[in-house]
């Protein structure tokens, strides 16, 4: 059992450090250096910005494993085999996600209306908590799979069950790195509203010379 622990580990090294990579990338962003006011519009492309980002990083993870299964998957049996194939279906699922996402974000165009901006800082805050709700519920159906194939003597439940682990852990991680730099940067949006007022024709953005 300690040398299956072992090969996982070292098998997924080169992932985990191409994340972190990614993950400061992700935080490098220069787009996040600016530090005078900003406009409502300029505040939405940071978030869009940062999806992304993300979506980038989760693409890179995704096929990294996915390469890794399959290559893997063929050199291995028994639980180490189960362990690969499992990530590589797990992430053919996270690269269709990934795709999606970054393409909604490409296409996205950044609002310089208030409400709207409102509603689209809050919801992508409230799906990154939900999601990480739904991780930690990955996690624990990984512990199930891994305890039953641990009393069923079955290495299919067991590779399943570690690889739904690792995979719950790694989605754990990037949605609160994700939550924390979206809550961080939503923290700007009451400098910004001191900018902002009402006129005759609505809610506008008052520029003083």
């Amino acid at each position: 059992m300690m040398i299956a622990s072992l090969t996982i580990s070292k098998n997924h090294e080169r992932l985990l450090i191409l994340f972190f990579l990614l993950t400061a990338l992700y935080i490098s962003n220069p787009v996040s250096a600016q530090t005078e006011p900003r406009g409502l519009a300029e505040f939405n492309q940071k978030r869009i910005d940062y999806n992304r980002s993300g979506m980038l990083i989760l693409g890179s993870w995704a096929v990294g494993n996915m390469v890794l299964g399959g290559v893997m998957a063929g050199r291995t049996s028994g639980e180490t085999r189960a362990f690969h194939q499992m990530n590589m279906y797990w992430n053919t699922v996270n690269l269709a996600i990934a795709g999606f996402g970054y393409y909604s974000a490409t296409r996205e165009v950044p609002s310089g209306e208030f409400w709207e901006t409102m509603r689209a800082q809050q919801s992508i805050e409230k799906i990154l908590l939900v999601n990480a709700a739904l991780d930690v519920a990955y996690m624990a159906g990984g512990l199930y799979l891994l305890e039953r194939g641990r009393r069923l003597e079955n290495d299919q439940f067991k590779g399943f069950g570690k690889s739904v682990i690792l995979q719950g852990a790694f989605l754990m991680s990037f949605d609160a790195i994700k939550f924390a730099f979206h809550n961080f940067h939503g923290k700007e949006l009451p400098e910004i509203m001191n900018h902002v007022g009402v006129t005759t024709n609505g809610i506008g953005l008052l520029i003083t010379f």
